[in-house]
């Protein structure tokens, strides 16, 4: 086994053992491997480890790396990080999931891409944190306006835990958020939290869509 495949390994085996302490089956929840600054190549080793949903934080990265792989059968594509409205309709391209929808522009760029785009609102659980996400305030209503548009789907809400915040309160408060969110949209039933420092907490209070760095991929390369 290589290091790689102890890593996937590792990780799903801590994904079960909390899946069980929450009384949930591992099954209902999606482990994605974010490979920001990693080559293609990585991607495709996870591949053959087994991994089908991989995430990425920036548009041109993402784009080439999924060019290179289009031939990979069944590889989803998630884009997690802060997305600009004037990139979205190439993300859109790629991208079966938008984990970072969090204002009406990016809602609006994203409309009419050649395929459906399953979105998350991302929730800014912090007044100060410059990490993206729509007020709480704005939340619902940028719930109704996905919901609203052809071609979008809500599949739920997305959040980073604020720094120096307790992980598990803060993904407490997404779960709440979650519920109101429901009441929009019943089957809008995912809540994309947690990454690899602290996705156990995320899976307590009910995460399904899991993003995981180092943890999976090991240390980054020096950034480009």
């Amino acid at each position: 086994m290589s290091e790689l495949d102890a890593r996937v390994a590792a990780v799903r085996e801590n994904i079960s053992r909390a899946a069980a302490r929450a009384g949930r089956s591992p099954d209902e929840i999606t482990m994605i491997a974010v490979t920001k600054f990693h080559p293609a190549s990585l991607v495709a080793a996870l591949y053959d480890a087994g991994v089908r949903d991989v995430g990425e934080n920036r548009h041109q990265e993402a784009e080439a790396k999924a060019a290179e792989l289009d031939a990979l059968d069944g590889l989803t594509w998630h884009f997690v990080g802060q997305l600009q409205s004037k990139k979205a309709k190439r993300v859109a391209r790629y991208a079966r999931v938008v984990h970072s929808v969090d204002r009406d522009s990016v809602v609006d760029a994203l409309a009419g891409a050649e395929h459906a785009v399953g979105c998350f609102v991302q929730v800014a659980l912090s007044v100060d944190d410059h990490r993206g996400g729509a007020p709480l305030a704005d939340v619902e209503r940028l719930a109704e306006r996905i919901v609203a548009t052809d071609g979008l789907s809500l599949l739920g809400v997305m959040a980073v835990a604020p720094l120096g915040a307790e992980p598990r309160e803060a993904f407490a408060r997404l779960r709440s958020v979650s519920d109101d969110i429901r009441r929009i949209e019943p089957s809008a039933t995912s809540i994309s939290a947690g990454m690899s420092g602290d996705f156990e907490d995320a899976i307590l209070e009910g995460a399904t869509h899991l993003r995981i760095g180092t943890a999976i991929t090991g240390k980054r390369p020096a950034t480009p």
